[in-house]
């Protein structure tokens, strides 16, 4: 197989970080390469160069077998390249098909009037054909954060890329449609395509891909052919030594009394109509429950709705005996409430502020880091190092801006601040979406050590492997009803993929 991109001893310096340090990469034609590597390893950086988005320091780019040089994102995608980031590059205001569009230099793209009926309807032949269906007249702002990554994916497949760059592109699809999309990318690859898959699912990445190359600190580790390895050794690469894989640990601890108790609840979309209908739900103390369903089923503003940060139109949430009013988040803060949202760049931090005022969000009333009405900024930024120690947050100390941060290690941040808030109950929304092996590790050992210590754990996932390595029950939701509870022990991933797709008891 000829080589379609390669690139040649790539380095890429940062102010006190070497992100990319003389790495090689070549992916052929024809061929699904997966790209592995712990957070910060600098496989972002890496597709950012090959996107244009940065230019190398030292190191060139081959396509084909021609050096390139790319001034800017527009002259990687008049090549070719495609990319679904982890962070979308999506305008809120715009609808699916603009954002579609945008950017685009061929076809409808280039004329002085477009179409946009026309553009539509392709959006959704599309979506239909890969089943990643949106709704082209939707606004960005309106969907979900696994619906906005399917109007990435569209993006590039609208678009046609000969190399297309998959960042974490199945973290919202059932297993049934994880297995179409793979079937796709190898469609595509048969059609003489380069696919480069991002992923954390080791498992992905031995279903679909025929060679893997593995990053660590910033350096090729190796490239090995996909068959020839194992999920424990592709780990084991990527971070240097022995991990444990994501396997079900049966906890000995009885359950508490219930500790949320959610009736008949039902609350609005963004876009009108009822995002929620009739929910009801008991999580006791100790107790882990997931909620499995495909995005834009009503997870988001179930976790909304708990967390205060949106008000239901009937029912009642209440905590330890105490009916919380609806809509009040710092209600649901005072009384023990603690959330991890799925949107961790947005909602979980404040971009701007450095990572001290981030992990004191929640808490900068509490003696501790105040002084009367003032803040304690040593303290704070002592209280800031000591959780960058303990989560293992790496890309900076306490005063380095949050959107600095890569996307794992922003997820650190999030769990740092309401880990240390002493919660009742716990929402958590793909807890470990984008995050590497070991960090995942990490994240699902807090999990569990919050269970133990009888705090009530919503895990909210699409990830059903995560589902049954951590939970004790799973409830299925979709179209914004409960349609089916399950034993976490007994289920199986099959059963919970049909119920997330529609399918009856």
């Amino acid at each position: 197989m000829a080589a379609a991109v390669e690139l040649r001893d790539i380095t890429k310096r940062f102010p006190g970080v070497v992100a990319n340090d003389g790495v090689h990469f070549e992916a052929a034609e024809g061929e699904v390469h997966a790209l592995l590597g712990e957070n910060g390893a600098g496989k972002s950086t890496l597709s950012n160069i090959l996107t244009g988005l940065y230019r190398p320091d030292a190191g060139e780019i081959l396509l084909s077998g021609r050096p390139v040089s790319f001034a800017s994102p527009r002259d990687a995608l008049v090549a070719g390249i495609g990319m679904v980031h982890q962070h979308f590059r999506l305008v809120p205001p715009f609808t699916v098909a603009e954002n579609v569009i945008l950017g685009d230099h061929r076809g409808e793209g280039k004329k002085f009037m477009v179409h946009p009926r026309r553009i539509e309807r392709r959006v959704a032949e599309l979506g239909e054909r890969y089943r990643i269906a949106v709704d082209p007249r939707a606004r960005i702002w309106q969907l979900s954060i696994g619906e906005q990554q399917r109007v990435e994916i569209l993006k590039a497949l609208y678009r046609e890329a000969r190399i297309l760059i998959l960042d974490e592109p199945t973290a919202v699809l059932t297993p049934q449609e994880a297995e179409s999309l793979f079937e796709t990318l190898r469609v595509m690859a048969e059609e003489g395509r380069t696919i480069i898959f991002i992923s954390h699912k080791l498992h992905e990445v031995k279903a679909v891909s025929d060679r893997v190359t593995v990053l660590r600190d910033g350096k090729t580790i190796d490239t090995v052919a996909t068959a020839d390895a194992t999920p424990r050794s592709l780990a084991s690469l990527m971070v240097g030594r022995e991990v444990s894989l994501a396997a079900r640990v049966e906890r000995g601890s009885e359950l508490g009394e219930p500790v949320l108790e959610i009736r008949s609840l039902w609350a609005q979309g963004d876009r009108g109509g009822d995002a929620l209908r009739g929910i009801d739900l008991t999580l006791r103390a100790g107790e882990i429950l997931a909620i499995a369903g495909v995005a834009g089923n009503g997870q988001r503003e179930l976790a909304e709705t708990i967390t205060g940060m949106r008000t239901p139109t009937r029912g009642e949430i209440v905590l330890g005996g105490r009916r919380l009013r609806g809509g009040d988040a710092r209600e649901a803060i005072g009384a023990g409430v603690a959330h991890v949202p799925e949107d961790r760049l947005h909602t979980g931090v404040a971009p701007s502020l450095p990572i001290s005022s981030n992990v004191v969000l929640k808490s900068y009333r509490a003696g501790r880091v105040t002084w009367g009405p003032l803040l304690r900024l040593r303290a704070i930024s002592r209280h800031a190092a000591e959780l960058i120690h303990r989560y293992d947050v790496r890309g900076g100390g306490p005063e380095v801006p949050a959107r600095q941060l890569s996307g794992g290690n922003l997820q650190k941040v999030v769990l740092a601040r309401e880990f240390e808030g002493s919660p009742r109950v716990l929402v958590v929304a793909s807890p470990t979406r984008g995050l590497d092996v070991a960090a995942i590790e990490t994240v699902h050992r807090y999990l569990r050590e919050a269970a133990a210590g009888y705090v009530g754990v919503l895990l909210i996932s699409e990830d059903l492997d995560e589902i049954l390595a951590l939970a004790d029950r799973v409830a299925v939701i979709y179209e914004g009803a409960i349609v089916g509870e399950r034993d976490a022990r007994s289920a199986t991933v099959d059963e919970l993929g049909l119920l997330m797709a529609g399918a009856s008891e």
